[in-house]
């Protein structure tokens, strides 16, 4: 059976209110302890396949749980068990059952899960909603993790129901979204839980600093993943695939940054998190960009709505670049004592994320990836609508029917082959822009290597590689002028009260200028590198 629930993570201020908005109907209440099996070497977590056992009451189930369609949507098999023993045999003949027979470990149970469920139905006028409130833990050897979270799984009717009824209760309670299943939280927690205790067997100086390391490691942020594209789809089906990737790195960021898991957990500032928050952000406009015209894209409220929260996002990052990267190097060149005040408070980033608006936000988008739309066709589309949000303008209908009629590759190409002549000719010229027309070149740069990125796997390999690495370069040297600039204009402001300043704001300026000569080299040799398109 297909399984489709949106799942949110319900803060502890929260907790009260939605158990009382629950016990408003017909409320049942379920002690669940399951059991995750995978082998050593996790085989079936990495197949991207659950195993586990479960029980209900005083029933046990099998239940084994695929992928499905989107990030809403799971292949769930259930079977009953007379008891906490598994048969395998059930999944003969299924693509599951093929993982399981070629199996050469034995299967174990990795972790745990114990919650008790507080579920009801919910009727809305399009179909019926399953609510169920879990509060529990996670449990793999010695290592725990919360579970405080809310499913709302559709029974009958379309699948915008969840997000009708999902979204009432995350404005109301103010919840937060989380892209990761019980099953994922649990398989982290096994790694985390095997390498500590390996590390348990070393000398306490020598271990020490890997358990650091390790536990870092699993609070990590998520960084950009590959997208891979279907050359047979057309561009509406590859956007939806860029957006899901991208928005997906966004989800996860901002559930860490908000605290989901980490509150009272995990002391650290979290700058890295917010970083990839923001690349994931820049990387989703850059689709709507790099798409414009070539599919329906969101609503546009929708689209304006994000930069208001990217613009609140970026303070932390600046004060972060320029305490960790920028003074650094400053000193080492012999900068006088200068004294920073610490101009973004470390909360302002989670109380973005943590805001109802946002969280709206994000299910707004999800929703706009997940549910279906209309068949895009030259007649029927909104895309003509310019867009609010990128200097680009909508083409014709016309141009919309020409790119149905393309292969993916070459319209994709074609998107790529314009960009990439309109950054080189700016470059060439880098020396005689402006400010903020350097500026300008940066953001269109930075846009052209995420459309790279989204289309690369149905470029030429062969061709990619000198063509990323020559973009890469012009980037990186952009960024650190970017970077240089925003913290010249920090210590301009502190000159007549610190004159150490003068210093910085000299040394910035003379790294302007080198780098300046050093961007034109490598506009050059950028367009002097085969490109990976036809």
């Amino acid at each position: 059976m297909l399984e489709q629930e949106l799942k949110l993570h319900v803060p502890g201020a929260a907790c009260s209110g939605v158990e009382r908005e629950l016990a408003r109907g017909a409320l049942t209440r379920t002690r669940l302890r399951a059991l995750y099996f995978d082998t050593p070497t996790r085989a079936l977590a990495r197949a991207k396949i659950s195993l586990r056992l479960r029980l209900e009451g005083r029933r046990w189930v099998q239940t084994l749980k695929m992928p499905g369609r989107d990030s809403l949507s799971r292949i769930e098999l259930n079977q009953a068990r007379p008891g906490p023993v598994l048969d395998l045999s059930v999944y003969a003949g299924l693509p599951a059952g093929e993982v399981l027979t070629a199996l050469n470990e034995s299967l174990d149970v990795c972790y745990e899960t114990n919650v008790m469920r507080l579920s009801r139905i919910l009727r809305d006028k399009a179909g019926r909603v399953e609510v169920a409130y879990d509060k529990g833990v996670i449990r793999a050897g010695a290592l725990e993790l919360p579970i405080c979270e809310i499913e709302f799984e559709l029974i009958a009717g379309p699948l915008e129901t969840i997000f009708t009824l999902g979204k009432r209760w995350q404005q109301k309670f103010a919840l937060l979204l989380d892209a990761r299943s019980k099953a994922e939280r649990g398989d982290r927690l096994a790694q985390l839980d095997k390498t500590l205790t390996a590390l348990d067997a070393l000398d306490a100086s020598e271990s020490e600093a890997k358990r650091i390391d390790a536990i870092a490691a699993f609070w990590a942020p998520r960084p950009v993943s590959a997208i891979t594209l279907d050359p047979k789809d057309n561009a509406q089906q590859a956007l939806r695939a860029v957006s899901a990737e991208c928005l997906d790195q966004i989800i996860r960021n901002s559930a860490i940054i908000a605290g989901v898991d980490t509150e009272d957990r995990y002391a650290d500032a979290r700058s890295e998190h917010v970083h990839q928050l923001r690349v994931g952000i820049r990387r989703l406009r850059s689709a709507w960009s790099f798409f414009n015209g070539l599919a329906e894209l969101p609503a546009l409220e929708t689209r304006i709505e994000i930069k208001t929260y990217f613009a609140q996002l970026g303070g932390a990052r600046d004060d972060d670049v320029l305490r960790e990267l920028i003074l650094p190097i400053l000193r080492k060149a012999g900068q006088p004592p200068l004294v920073l005040e610490q101009i973004v408070d470390a909360t302002d980033a989670a109380a973005t994320v943590r805001s109802i608006g946002y969280q709206s936000w994000l299910l707004d988008m999800l929703a706009s990836v997940v549910l279906p739309s209309v068949p895009l066709t030259g007649a029927a589309t909104n895309a003509a609508t310019p867009v609010a949000t990128d200097a680009h303008i909508q083409p014709s209908s016309e141009t919309l029917t020409q790119a149905l009629e393309q292969t993916l590759d070459q319209t994709l190409s074609k998107r790529l082959k314009k960009w990439d002549r309109k950054v080189v000719a700016e470059g060439t010229t880098l020396p005689t822009l402006s400010m903020d027309a350097r500026h300008e070149l940066r953001k269109r740069g930075k846009k052209l290597r995420y459309a790279l990125q989204f289309c690369e796997s149905i470029l030429p390999q062969r061709r990619a590689g000198l063509y990323k690495k020559a973009l890469a370069r012009v980037q990186n040297i952009l960024g650190e002028m970017n970077d240089l600039i925003v913290a010249r204009e920090r210590f301009v402001g502190l000159r007549d009260t610190q004159p150490s300043a003068w210093f910085a704001c000299g040394w910035i300026t003379s790294r302007l200028d080198a780098l300046t000569i050093e961007a034109t080299l490598a506009f050059k040799a950028l367009s002097q590198t085969h490109r990976p398109w036809r």
